[in-house]
This record gives C-alpha cells, sequence and structure tokens, in this order.
C-alpha cells in the first residue's frame, strides 16, 4: 500500500491559494490515477485502487492545516501502513516558487501542517515533496502570504511545479522513493 497526501485548506475559498498547492497535486494525481476522493472518513477526503502491485490511496485531511496530523495517522492506523508507505505533499516558503525538492526526512520548519504530522506520526522520517512558494515581501505577514493566491507570474510556474509534484508521486507508485527522488531532484 502507498498512501498520497496532499496538504491544504478545505473549502472554496482556499482553492488555489499558496497553502493549497499539496490539494492541486492530489487532484492531478486523481485525475491521472483515475481514483474518486469518495469515502469521508479520518477527517479527511480519501479513495484507492489498485496500481500494479500495490494499492495506491489519495487523502485530502479536511481538518485545516494546522491539524493534518489528525487524519493522517487514523487512516495509516487502520490500513496498517507504516512511515515508508507515506508521502506527504505540501507548500514550502524556502524555496522559491516553483521549485521542487523530495526528501525522505526532516524537520517541519515552520510549517505547522508538517508539525502535526510529525507529532501525530511521532517521527520526522517519512517521504515527502515539497512545493516552493517563495518568501513575502519584508512586512507581509505569512499567514496573510500562504492565504493568498499566486500572481500571474508565479501562477504559471506554481502550475508547472504542481505538473512535476504530481509526475513524482505518480513514479513513486512504480519505482523506490530514492530513485524517485534521484531523478526529481536534478
Amino acid at each position: 500500500m502507498k498512501l498520497i497526501v496532499g496538504l491544504g485548506n478545505p473549502g472554496k475559498k482556499f482553492d488555489r491559494t499558496r497553502h493549497n498547492v499539496g490539494f492541486e497535486v492530489i487532484d492531478k494525481c486523481q485525475n491521472n490515477l483515475n481514483i474518486e476522493l469518495d469515502q469521508a472518513k479520518f477527517k479527511g477526503a480519501f479513495g484507492f485502487k489498485k496500481v500494479g502491485n500495490d494499492k495506491v490511496f489519495l487523502l485530502k485531511p479536511l481538518t485545516y492545516m494546522n491539524l493534518s496530523g489528525e487524519s493522517i495517522v487514523p487512516l495509516m492506523n487502520y490500513f496498517k501502513m507504516d512511515k515508508e508507505q507515506l508521502l506527504v505533499i505540501y507548500d514550502d516558503l524556502d524555496l522559491p516558487a516553483g521549485k521542487i525538492r523530495l526528501r525522505q526526512k526532516g524537520s517541519p520548519g515552520g510549517h505547522n501542517g508538517m508539525k502535526s504530522i510529525v507529532q501525530h506520526l511521532g517521527t520526522d522520517q517519512f517521504n515527502r515533496i515539497r512545493v516552493g512558494i517563495g518568501r513575502p515581501e519584508p512586512g507581509t505577514a505569512i499567514p496573510d502570504y500562504v492565504l493568498g493566491t499566486f500572481p500571474p507570474d508565479d501562477r504559471q510556474k506554481i502550475d508547472e511545479a504542481v505538473d512535476k509534484a504530481t509526475e513524482a508521486a505518480l513514479s513513486w507508485t512504480e519505482k523506490d522513493f530514492l530513485k524517485v527522488m534521484n531523478e526529481f531532484n536534478n
């Protein structure tokens, strides 16, 4: 089994905001794999299907960003998944807009969604794809920035990054994460 999670906030008002790039990747994965997120359990919307030898799950936690771990860990526990079967996709202020970076571990930094996952999972040793959203101009509050939409110049870069992150996540359904990491971190 493999679980691909995109972080974001539920509701139309958060669509296409910086904090919801994880949801955008899940939407693309959903279309590519033809998986409906038609199950509402574990404080999230999820679906799954057999892809190759694995059952692939897609999840959008509906807890709001800061409580993401409350959705992910109960689903993992119910289906008896371990941390190697988890891939989390989320926005990252420390990467330039449109850049992606794959990692197998790391601190959550200032990302509250990742802090929640690390707290509930009890480790920071799990696969992740960080999608760069860049930093705000000095004087702009971080919450206002991450809940804002992208300017047109950045939107094109983000759309390309979402496509690349989707491609990496789908590649993980067929390959070892280390191989995917080496391929996509170039």
